[in-house]
């Protein structure tokens, strides 16, 4: 009888955590409880956009592939019980063939007219492999001044790159093919960023430094007043007309 009542209690406990999508474990902090989606909502809105649902332990967005040359703009979501300044974020996610998505982080809301993307640093997510031969690229390029195969995916486009700012290191990455699962980290403190790939670091840099001003200033970004400028933020994830799946979303802070 003590047995049976000790796997008894020992379930309760693990169901009543699993409940929690704020769940905190050895200084983790479950962003996700594979049921519900509790603290999850529309970027500068109350609740989840129509798509965005849990679904067999999985967060997804649950749509049809749409094309790049018709993209105006998606119903990005936010974590929005807690901001964080820095962390390390884990997540483990997929895309379909021609996918793409971003995670966002120190994502401010309230600002007029101005959609994430223009505020937040983007860890990409994208099918590199495939995007290009699906999608129509050669305008978006141009319009950004990249003359030179703009039909193609480029470096600062690629996934786990810091989008249109930090080139992720191709000697390091290792992509898994579309539709088995990845593995993202990110490392945040004011005197270093890493981007993880796999269990690989494939880019380092340091935010708001020299260089970082300079590929602010004289990039996509460069019209962009807010972008990276906030210290704190929530983090968030991309509607680019793809389905998206995460699962296994974890933050903790990390004291400076």
């Amino acid at each position: 009888m003590k047995k049976i009542f000790t796997i008894l209690l020992l379930s309760t406990l693990f169901y009543g955590c699993k409940s929690n999508s704020k769940t905190t474990t050895d200084d983790w902090t479950y962003l996700f409880d594979g049921r519900t989606t509790e603290g999850w909502r529309a970027y500068n809105g109350d609740a989840l956009p129509p798509g965005w649902v849990a679904k067999d332990g999985v967060l997804t967005f649950d749509t049809e592939l749409g094309l790049e040359q018709n993209y105006k703009g998606g119903k990005d979501i936010i974590y929005g019980l807690e901001e964080f300044d820095n962390f390390e974020f884990y997540v483990e996610w997929k895309l379909p063939k021609g996918g793409n998505s971003g995670i966002f982080y120190h994502l401010k809301e309230g600002i007029p007219n101005t959609p994430p993307s223009r505020i937040s640093p983007e860890y990409q997510l994208i099918d590199d492999a495939n995007y290009a031969k699906i999608h129509d690229l050669t305008d978006y390029n141009l319009s950004l001044g990249n003359t030179e195969n703009p039909e193609e995916l480029q470096p600062l486009q690629q996934t786990a790159s810091d989008y249109a700012m930090h080139t992720a290191d191709p000697k390091e990455k290792v992509l898994h093919p579309v539709g088995e699962w990845n593995t993202t980290k990110i490392v945040f403190t004011p005197e270093r960023v890493e981007h993880w790939l796999n269990g690989r670091k494939v880019l380092e840099f340091v935010p708001w430094s020299k260089d970082w001003y300079e590929k602010k200033n004289f990039g996509k970004w460069k019209n962009a007043p807010d972008y990276g400028r906030f210290k704190t933020g929530y983090i968030g994830f991309q509607d680019h007309s793809s389905p998206i799946w995460f699962r296994n979303i974890k933050i903790r802070r990390i004291k400076n």
